[in-house]
């Protein structure tokens, strides 16, 4: 067993790790601290002991419990020369695993089949990449838990960690404990728990001397401690230098210490020239045999001049290719000897295939000892003997100024990481093609490309960097320049300020351009700019997207020609395939101010884009999916997809994307009566919707604090937030918020006596809704002109109409009110025990108690309504039931929603007994009865 010096604290929380995973309750910790300070010993010591417990070995003090099978332990290292190969980590860490892709979900499977190079193709979405890794985590994590450990994670590549870090999020419910160690200040993204290893205590850095030296004197030690900062490796490699004389104290330290900034380069330099030779070629590549062929390759020309460049190189190769072939015969075993020499000096080994260095810090020191030339130099010859994005990438080594054919291969490779979803990856491919790129329209149309697939990799800061080079790059080059203002202008959208958005995306007139800028506009709440874009959308030919963008603008201006161009649009809705269709099918929609059919729209969108690889814009999709639902009255659905939403918008980068996932879970809050996490989460919208100027986010964050007023009985304060919301212009508020929140703002206006609030509030609802069809907006209508004139033949129409149980819920609590004030507590009572009920159900505390209130008050004894059986159940185990019940199997649950199939059944393992069933067709049933609708009297 390793022993460790002074790491009790560290290997603690390690072992700590490992137990909960064990246990079930998987989760992720990063080791973080400086070159040498023992992070991968650490790693080593939590991984054997973990095995220890499992065999029901004593791990020693603070280990482990025991008990159980072994956990699995699966290891990958991050290696500086494999940095930029897309998935080189991965296939590391998940070969040893692949015999169980069979059991992961078909979309997840042929994601992680692609980027392990077992498929062609790929979805090329990297969340749905993620969710594979995970996935097969899981399987390989049955049945008695699994370690993941990855050291030297600063070195991964970005591929691999964009996926790693996605599992490594969501190990919750999973038998999985992930080990990261990373040198300095390396980003890791949404891991927060970590350990910082520094410098041993002083009495352990005696225990280390010790253990190699026997004593060593106080002052010694002391001095050596001060001048190494106790670093274990430091500590170890220089006084392994020092003579006896000097470790006794007979003889003063020497100043400066040997070693010191360079703490490997002696050695490496007191290597013969062959075996510096082979350490450079094990620096550019790590696979034994190709490390042993690129070296005697190397022996076997010696009038190949160092200096030379990639092309110089091959062409010197082609012509010594007949002559080295006797002389690699004749030199048989040489590049072995040299590695031998390496190997003797104690500053490389073979493991398996490979070769590795003892310490990442050799490899520094040997690039450092070579000359330029000699680099570019091994990079030719590996070039010679790899292929696809190995080859890609010496080329790009070895390549002196730009070269075309290097350029080439380097896109080649980006498209091939891009497709199976390995954006970061195809970013820095593509950056540095652009680099080695001559032609300048050539070079700007790269940076571009580079910048699309950063942004998707989640790099917006990246993104942006590169944009703006391919800006100044394209020249006089029109179509290249409106590409890349089309880009700037989403990105500005996604992430940055959506008023400077509309100006850039306004600029262009091809109806692509338009339909951005319109959807820019229509971000910021500026409706006159909606208006003017539409009447230029009109000019181009008949289509879907034309009819949707000229159709708001038009209705928008109150043109007579705008709501039949929208109905035109819905029309064709049945034709659409993809979620951005569905999405404009829903602008559609609410611009007739018909909310039902829009939240019907936006769950499809959200449907189509959980199977279709939408290559990183779920989360944005989400915003609507998950305000649909809220719509309906489907508060626990709501939540559970802003949640999911709100996390994969911060792992993308998503800013005004997180702001809408915030505010949406702001007003959810709101209508639970929870005053702090709604306040909260407003606050956190407000503070990114506003500087962004995202004013329909502003405008819903807003809203939820003046819902929150509403909700819990304080009108007078709920009307002036409306009446503020209502008065806010672009980029502060927005039209359909407040088309949204004029029933809301009614009903507050009135139960504040503020009868001509509730009138102008009522009136621009009529405006607004004039062109609506659907029942429900009819419904709704109905309900505000029965507050405003104390109608009750209105409230008998709404609740006729009413098809959102939610909303007829509200308007039979107001009809409630009224009857029983009116003294007729016996109508009254129907009506308030079903708004109860449905509170209840829903979640909506506040309402359900005002609701409760007036019941006992009309006579009844307020027994509380059975609960719904469904309650019980949190919003996720809600949202899989739910899909259970449609008919999806485990697998395409987990699918769909980004989670392993055994993360599905472990949600299921705890649906069955809180409602007391067992199996899935008694599941289906539960939710198919509370799913459907209120009818006729149940409606009353």
């Amino acid at each position: 067993m390793l022993v460790l010096y002074g790491r009790s604290a560290e290997i603690g929380v390690l072992d700590e790790v490992i137990s909960r995973a064990r246990e079930g309750s998987g989760g992720a910790v990063v080791l973080r601290g400086e070159a040498g300070t023992g992070k991968t010993t650490l790693l080593d010591a939590a991984a054997e002991r973990a095995g220890a417990a499992g065999r029901g070995e004593a791990p020693g003090r603070g280990g482990v419990a025991g008990g159980g099978g072994v956990m699995r332990v699966l290891r990958t290292t991050g290696v500086e020369s494999e940095s930029d190969l897309a998935f080189a980590a991965l296939h590391q860490l998940l070969w040893p695993v692949t015999g169980s892709l069979d059991a992961l979900p078909e979309p997840q499977r042929d994601a992680v089949s692609a980027a392990l190079g077992l498929a062609a193709g790929g979805a090329g979405d990297r969340f749905l990449l993620g969710a594979g890794v995970l996935s097969l985590l899981a399987e390989a994590a049955a049945p008695d838990g699994l370690v993941c450990v990855v050291d030297d994670f600063q070195w991964v590549d970005r591929a691999s960690a964009d996926a790693l870090l996605f599992a490594a999020r969501r190990l919750g419910t999973e038998r999985i404990a992930m080990l990261l160690a990373v040198r300095g200040d390396a980003q890791v993204k949404g891991v927060p728990l970590t350990v910082d290893v520094r410098g041993l205590p002083e009495s352990a850095a005696a225990e280390l001397l010790e253990s190699r030296h026997g004593a060593v004197p106080a002052r010694v030690r002391r001095e050596l401690v001060t001048l190494t900062g106790a670093n274990p490796l430091a500590l170890g490699e220089i006084s392994a230098r020092l003579t006896p004389a000097q470790l006794s104290g007979r003889e003063p330290l020497p100043d400066p210490l040997p070693g010191g900034a360079r703490l490997f380069g002696d050695r490496v330099a007191a290597l013969s020239s062959r075996a510096r030779l082979v350490a450079l070629v094990a620096a550019a590549e790590a696979d034994l045999d190709l490390v042993l062929r690129a070296a005697d390759r190397l022996f076997a020309e010696p009038t190949v001049r160092t200096g030379e460049n990639a092309g110089a190189a091959r062409g010197a190769l082609a012509e010594l290719e007949g002559a080295a072939r006797g002389a690699l015969a004749e030199l048989e075993g040489t590049a072995r000897e040299a590695l031998g020499e390496l190997e003797g000096a104690g500053l490389a080994g073979v493991s398996g295939t490979g070769v590795r260095f003892r310490h990442p810090l050799i490899r520094s020191a040997v690039h450092e000892a070579a000359a330029p030339a000699d680099v570019r130099r091994v990079h030719a010859v590996l070039a010679e003997l790899t292929e696809g994005d190995r080859r890609a990438w010496h080329l790009a080594g070895a390549a002196l100024g730009q070269d075309e054919h290097v350029a080439a291969a380097l896109v080649a490779a980006a498209e091939r990481a891009r497709d199976r979803g390995g954006y970061g990856a195809a970013a820095t491919a593509l950056a540095r093609a652009a680099e080695l790129t001559p032609e300048p329209r050539a070079r700007a149309a790269r940076l571009k490309d580079a910048a699309v697939a950063a942004w998707l990799g989640g790099r917006p800061g990246q993104a942006e960097s590169l944009l703006a080079e391919a800006r100044e790059r394209a020249g006089g080059d029109v179509a290249l320049a409106m590409e890349i203002a089309q880009l700037r202008g989403r990105f500005e959208l996604n992430a940055g300020n959506a008023a400077e958005a509309v100006r850039i995306l306004a600029a262009g007139d091809s109806l692509d351009m338009l339909a951005d800028a319109v959807e820019a506009a229509s971000y910021v709440g500026d409706t006159a700019t909606m208006v003017a874009l539409g009447r230029r959308a009109a000019a181009h030919p008949e289509g879907f997207l034309r009819d949707a963008v000229a159709g708001i603008g038009l209705t928008l201006d109150g043109d007579v020609s705008g709501p039949g161009l929208l109905r035109r649009a819905l029309a064709r809705a049945g034709e659409l395939e993809d979620a951005a269709g569905y999405l404009w099918a829903t602008a559609a929609a609410s611009a007739l101010g018909e909310p039902d059919l829009a939240a019907e729209l936006a769950g499809r969108a959200g449907r189509v884009a959980r199977v279709s690889g939408m290559a990183g814009q779920l989360p944005v999709v989400l915003e609507f999916v998950a305000t649909a639902e809220r719509i309906a009255g489907r508060l626990a659905g709501s939540q559970a997809v802003s949640e999911e939403g709100l996390a994969l918008a911060r792992e993308a980068g998503y800013e005004n994307t997180v702001a809408a996932h915030l505010a949406n879970l702001a007003v959810l809050a709101a209508l639970r009566g929870e005053e702090e996490p709604c306040e909260r989460q407003a606050r956190e919208a407000l503070a990114i919707a506003v500087p962004h100027r995202v004013g329909l986010r502003a405008g819903v964050a807003a809203y939820a604090l003046a819902m929150l007023d509403l909700c819990l009985g304080r009108h007078a304060a709920a009307r002036d937030r409306f009446t503020a919301v209502a008065a806010a212009g672009p980029g502060a508020g927005h039209p359909i918020v407040v088309w949204r929140m004029a029933p809301d703002h009614v009903e507050a206006a009135v139960g504040a006596g503020d009868e001509a609030g509730a009138r102008a509030a009522l009136e621009a609802y009529e405006r607004w809704s004039a062109h609506a069809a659907t029942p429900e907006s009819h419904a709704l209508l109905a309900r505000c002109r029965a507050l405003v004139d104390s109608s009750e033949d209105a409230f008998g129409e709404a609740l006729r109409l009413h098809t959102n149980p939610f909303e007829a819920a509200r308007t039979a609590l107001l009809l409630g009110e009224r009857l029983r004030r009116g003294q007729r507590p016996g109508e009254a009572r129907a009506h308030l025990r079903m708004a109860w009920e449905t509170f209840e159900r829903a979640g909506a505390r506040p309402w359900a108690r005002r609701a409760q209130g007036e019941l006992r008050a009309a006579g009844e004894s307020g027994q509380a309504p059975p609960a719904a059986v469904l309650d019980a159940l949190t919003p996720q185990e809600l949202r899989i039931a739910s899909l259970v019940a449609d008919g999806l199997s485990s697998k395409q649950i987990a699918a769909q929603l980004f989670l392993s199939p055994r993360t599905v059944e472990y949600h299921l393992y705890k649906i069955y007994p809180k409602l007391g069933i067992g199996s899935r067709t008694e599941l289906a049933r539960l939710v198919v009865l509370q799913k459907a609708p209120v009818a006729g009297d149940g409606m009353l």
